[in-house]
């Protein structure tokens, strides 16, 4: 059933069970599956039909009725506490979601119903109050995980390619003023973990066990409720920025810009220059820009993963190590400074990176704006083509950033052209600028 159409159901509301409230005085430091009182609302991950897969409920006022393991807003959750404690918000607070819905459609397409392709977001997670109407209407505090929006974006990299005549302003996607109009999506992590198991090629007996110690038992019901199998990780989202049309996405006889952007807040957000984030990112919008003002679509799906998600402080710690170590920050040991101080090179493991681009119904990217070969794998392995692999121009490229850049093509980037014939004699001799600390 599309969640955008009246529901063949008779009557929904028959399909409703009567919301039991919890009381905002019980505290309960975790439940079991056997409890008498845990009656969690039935959920079909992978059902197409809305109402059979049953809303995602992770709202502290259905306690015995939940059936997700830990809080909306990711990592945003501590500070909702916060305000309670504060005596800034009532607890028992509900949202007023009248005018929330989103302001252009996304979906429904086949990919929302394998969990091979969906299980890290909720594909129905923006049309809970279409959706999830007869919940909501009995009084159920179900909240979206997703919210769908518009905006101008203003780049000073935008007006610099319309002076240098690269961008030309049409006045539909690109103003006179540098401003791009673009659709966009912000998304909370749901994850489904017998398919994220899977993915990781675990036990979801050993996922739940790993997560847990190493949250220092911060969610002791991944271990005390095995019946319960989604979790809404204390993590980062993603955001998705559309340019063009979006209704065009799924069609492959159109073209199609993609990249997929990792979170730098050093360099996309304050220019630091040892990598090449940002320059990465603002090359992709304005291809993305050309892409729709062509009559295609291009679509920047920007994931909250600092640091390869080993954080900003660790990133830092890395640096430092990259710039004292003898012989300088070179290439040749640019990988093995990050293992030397995180134990991994790097652990945003690109398993479930694909799964927006399946909640947008993507499936051909024919410009795709990255060089890693992790994201290029993790994308086609599950069914995605990818017809041009478009690497960042020489010339953007920052000059401290030329450790990594020869790193990662050598370890294994796509070159291209661009970069070819990198070898271990350019691992040896590419040298980042020394900051005497």
């Amino acid at each position: 059933m599309s969640p955008r159409k009246k529901s063949k159901t008779k009557s929904a509301s028959h399909m409703v069970p009567e919301p039991d409230i919890t009381p905002n005085v019980f505290l309960n430091l975790t439940t079991h599956t056997d409890n008498f009182d845990t009656n969690p609302l039935p959920l079909s991950w992978g059902a197409s039909d809305p109402l059979v897969r049953g809303p995602i409920l992770c709202t502290i006022r259905h306690q015995s009725q939940r059936n997700a393991i830990g809080a909306h807003s990711g990592s945003y959750c501590i500070y909702t506490g916060l305000a309670v404690a504060a005596g800034k918000l009532d607890p028992d607070y509900m949202p007023n979601l009248t005018l929330t819905s989103p302001v252009f459609p996304i979906g429904p397409f086949p990919s929302w119903s394998d969990p091979k392709k969906i299980a890290s977001i909720d594909p129905f997670g923006h049309v809970t109050t279409q959706a999830y109407k007869a919940y909501l209407d009995k009084g159920f505090d179900i909240r979206p995980t997703i919210a769908v929006t518009k905006a101008h974006i203003d780049l000073p990299e935008t007006r610099e390619a319309m002076k240098a005549g690269r961008l030309k302003a049409d006045g539909v996607i690109l103003k006179e003023s540098g401003q791009s109009i673009v659709s966009k999506c912000a998304v909370e992590p749901v994850w489904y973990l017998p398919e994220i198991a899977r993915r990781f090629e675990c036990t979801e007996g050993e996922l739940r066990q790993a997560i847990f110690r190493m949250t220092n038992g911060m969610y002791p019901e991944l271990i005390t409720r095995p019946d319960i199998k989604v979790f809404m990780p204390p993590i980062g989202g993603l955001t998705i920025y559309i340019w063009g049309d979006p209704a065009t996405i799924p069609d492959e006889d159109i073209p199609l810009t993609c990249r997929v952007h990792d979170e730098c807040n050093g360099s996309d957000v304050f220019g630091s220059d040892i990598c090449t984030c940002r320059p990465y990112l603002t090359h992709a919008i304005e291809e993305c820009i050309r892409t729709a003002q062509n009559g295609g679509c291009g679509i920047v799906v920007y994931f909250r993963k600092e640091g390869r998600s080993l954080g900003e402080v660790t990133k830092y710690l890395v640096y430092n190590t990259r710039k004292r170590q003898e012989g300088g920050d070179t290439a040749e040991n640019y990988f093995d400074c990050t293992e030397q101080v995180a134990g991994v090179q790097d652990t945003r493991f690109q398993a479930l990176m694909p799964d927006p681009l399946h909640f947008l119904g993507v499936t051909k990217i024919h410009n795709f704006i990255s060089m890693s070969d992790m994201k290029y794998n993790a994308i086609v392995n599950t069914g995605i083509k990818i017809e041009n692999r478009i690497e960042i121009p020489k010339e953007l490229v920052p000059e401290d950033a030329q450790v990594e850049i020869t790193a990662k093509v050598f370890h294994g980037y796509n070159a291209g052209e661009t970069y070819a014939n990198v070898d271990a004699e350019d691992m040896k001799n590419t040298k980042g600028r020394e900051y005497n600390y």
